[in-house]
């Protein structure tokens, strides 16, 4: 046979994946083909595949007449926006999309490639697990995938958008992965279906329900967003991948900026209520400060007292840390602890400086959050911000109490500029529960004048620390600002703080925690 006729066929066989009738039935449960997500994916025209020809090496249990090339999965490079991607797509429509040691060693290149060119993976999950016909081998090529996964952690970007099944140990690479997408109704995860949750435990349940998107984005926490469908997917990671550099010695891309950096804004004077208990939403306030109002959140409805995402001060990317008063007082728990604790190491990693909005009562009491590690999980965050060397500014808006006053990047632990409003309060805690502790005898032996006893005291601890001067004038906020000021102030700052250096102590890693 003529080897170009011959290498044409194995090309359109390819291109087919697993067939027009599998094609058909993808699309009928509402996805997209591995092939059609790449090109809905990359800039048009800019993808180059690798290994389109490898196939499979088991000879087992009929695998000699189930060989397609490729093997399941489509890998290679292109372009997001212009800038060089590595992306493999896994193709349901063969076997499932099942992982053989070829389909991994495929995926294992591309990762491999990426970290010597400095360039972010991105991989799209359809696939139902392990190729059982190859036993240990298929076992061993996740464990391969899973160290390249740990490996590239800090180096380059990884996501993962999970569009199909994704179950047992596969679940594992895009857990170690800095973000997940997941898509509704047609993408679960789990480590155990629920036929063996029903074997083990005794427990009905869909795989939806043990897994689906909705349950890992405001439950789990292992999903930081969800899409309606593959498209808006895609061009959800399309977006987050314009707030991202390339790799850990880039800087995150930088576009001319178009909205005035000395743009104040007199809505802030007034959004934070004078009763330091009225919520209030700190979105707002970080849509009124950053460029263009855009702010992109990650992880928008799992522990939603703290608010985590990117936006662009002068056109710079910044990540934002923000307590939700709207939500639990913008109490810190156990999930906000992790959920911006993790957020804040990526920043640190990938040179994203980080801006705080904070507006915090402390951290959650109970036996459930104490029993639970509050701990151990608050002292993650503690730790992220200490160990961090990105440019890092705050901006009290409201409380700042006790412990949390520390956590939330003090000037103490390294935090470069912070700010406050007149409406600050930086205190132990409250004014009425300090009074009660400091004053509990005079209150007590006031007799029937108890109530104006302490209603006397509570404003005189409120004049003397429910305010941001003592703060200031011992220099732990560098400065008290006019809300309205808070744009320009920042952006300023940022400025100052382009050609920051700080080291950590030489080591090999720190001991987080976990």
């Amino acid at each position: 046979m003529d080897v170009r006729q011959r290498w044409e066929e194995l090309k359109q066989a390819a291109l087919l994946g697993g067939g027009p009738e599998r094609i058909k039935a993808q699309h009928a449960r509402g996805k997209l083909t591995a092939r059609e997500r790449i090109d809905l994916f990359l800039d048009p025209g800019s993808f180059t595949e690798i290994d389109m020809l490898v196939t499979h090496r088991c000879r087992d249990f009929g695998m000699d007449k189930k060989v397609y090339p490729g093997d399941g999965v489509v890998t290679g490079y292109g372009t997001v926006q212009g800038r060089h991607v590595y992306v493999f797509s896994q193709d349901f429509t063969v076997l499932g999309g099942s992982l053989s040691e070829t389909h991994a060693k495929k995926i294992c290149k591309i990762m491999d490639m990426a970290l010597k060119t400095g360039k972010p993976v991105i991989g799209l999950n359809d696939s139902g697990g392990a190729r059982i016909q190859e036993g240990v081998d298929s076992m061993g090529s996740y464990a391969d995938i899973f160290l390249r996964n740990t490996l590239a952690s800090g180096v380059v970007p990884q996501i993962s958008v999970i569009m199909g099944p994704c179950a047992g140990g596969a679940v594992y690479s895009p857990a170690i992965t800095d973000f997940i997408v997941m898509v509704e109704e047609t993408s679960y995860m789990f480590i155990t279906g629920p036929n063996v949750v029903k074997t083990v435990t005794h427990e009905t349940v869909t795989s939806e329900a043990l897994g689906g998107a909705e349950v890992h984005a405001s439950r789990s926490g292992v999903s930081h967003f969800t899409a309606k469908n593959d498209a808006e997917a895609i061009a959800l990671v399309r977006e987050l991948l314009s707030y991202l550099p390339l790799n850990n010695l880039e800087d995150p891309p930088r576009i001319p900026a178009t909205d005035d950096p000395d743009r104040e804004d007199t809505t802030l004077e007034s959004l934070v209520p004078d009763q330091p208990n009225k919520p209030y939403d700190m979105k707002e306030v970080v849509t009124r400060v950053v460029d263009h109002g855009r702010f992109f959140e990650v992880m928008p409805s799992f522990a939603t007292n703290i608010v985590v995402g990117y936006a662009r001060l002068d056109g710079r990317v910044v990540g934002i840390v923000a307590n939700q008063p709207a939500v639990l007082a913008g109490v810190l728990d156990i999930d906000a602890s992790v959920k911006a604790a993790r957020f804040v190491r990526f920043c640190d990693c990938f040179n994203i400086p980080i801006v705080v909005f904070e507006d915090v009562p402390g951290f959650m009491p109970g036996v459930a959050q104490e029993h639970g590690g509050i701990i151990r999980h608050g002292a993650k965050l503690l730790y992220a911000f200490c160990e961090s060397t990105v440019p890092k500014l705050t901006v009290i808006t409201r409380k700042a109490y006790g412990g949390a006053y520390d956590v939330l990047n003090s000037k103490h632990i390294r935090g470069d500029v912070n700010l406050a409003w007149p409406s600050a309060e930086i205190a132990v805690m409250g004014s009425k529960g300090a009074v009660e502790i400091i004053f509990r005898k005079e209150i007590d032996d006031a007799g029937p004048a108890r109530a104006q006893v302490e209603e006397r005291l509570v404003r005189e601890y409120q004049d003397r620390f429910g305010n941001p001067f003592s703060a200031a004038h011992r220099g732990y906020v560098d400065d008290i600002i006019h809300p309205r000021e808070t744009r320009p102030r920042l952006i300023r700052a940022l400025r100052l703080l382009e050609s920051k250096q700080d080291r950590n102590p030489p080591k090999k890693h720190g001991n987080i925690p976990l």
